[in-house]
């Protein structure tokens, strides 16, 4: 059966890098694995998405279709709305408990009412956690990424897979503990609040 994961958010904050690390652990894994991404209107502040699908068997196409997605990852809170579309009735949204302006925002295409946002959030039962926050205590704002793959990784029960190697093999060598902790942590947050949402 192919699962279908979309990791959404604003340019810089390492959504791409987060996609890479997860499909490098389920190649590792034995899975078959596509992944597809979408950069926004420019490197930082544009919206971006990762498509990655998985599974045991062959999977021919990286493109998530409407309604198609197991989970969505949103890097930014008002990412995650901006891609409810893609979710399953029976998805999971994780989201970061974080806003950052993006272009649209910025030129005024878009409004950001954070409160309506909180409460449609709240409404379609998504885990929120505070990745951001996290980060910042583990001294570098840039590991926040890591923090939302251990998340997705605990939230999607991929556990089995040796995220430590990948992360090991595809990080500086003077960022390995500092990532390894981030994804630690990603998880922990995960099991703090899988039974309390937004």
């Amino acid at each position: 059966m192919t699962k279908s994961i979309m990791l959404v958010g604003v340019g810089g904050q390492g959504t791409i890098l987060a996609s890479k690390l997860l499909t490098l652990g389920l190649m590792e894994a034995g899975y078959d694995v596509k992944m597809s991404e979408i950069h926004g209107m420019s490197q930082r502040g544009g919206s971006v998405s990762s498509q990655v699908r998985y599974g045991e068997e062959k999977v021919y196409s990286p493109v998530i279709e409407i309604g198609g997605a197991d989970m969505i990852v949103s890097f930014e809170k008002m990412e995650a709305l901006r891609y409810i579309r893609y979710l399953k009735p029976e998805g999971k949204i994780v989201t970061n408990n974080f806003r950052m302006n993006s272009v649209s925002t910025l030129v005024g295409k878009f409004e950001y009412k954070e409160d309506e946002i909180d409460a449609e959030l709240k409404r379609l039962n998504a885990t929120m956690v505070d990745a951001a926050k996290k980060a910042e205590e583990l001294g570098n704002i840039k590991v926040m990424n890591v923090i939302l793959l251990g998340s997705l990784v605990k939230s999607m029960n991929l556990e089995h897979i040796d995220w430590k190697d990948i992360i090991k093999q595809n990080v500086k060598e003077k960022y390995i503990d500092l990532n390894l902790k981030a994804f630690e942590e990603g998880m922990q947050l995960i099991d703090h609040e899988s039974s309390a949402t937004v």
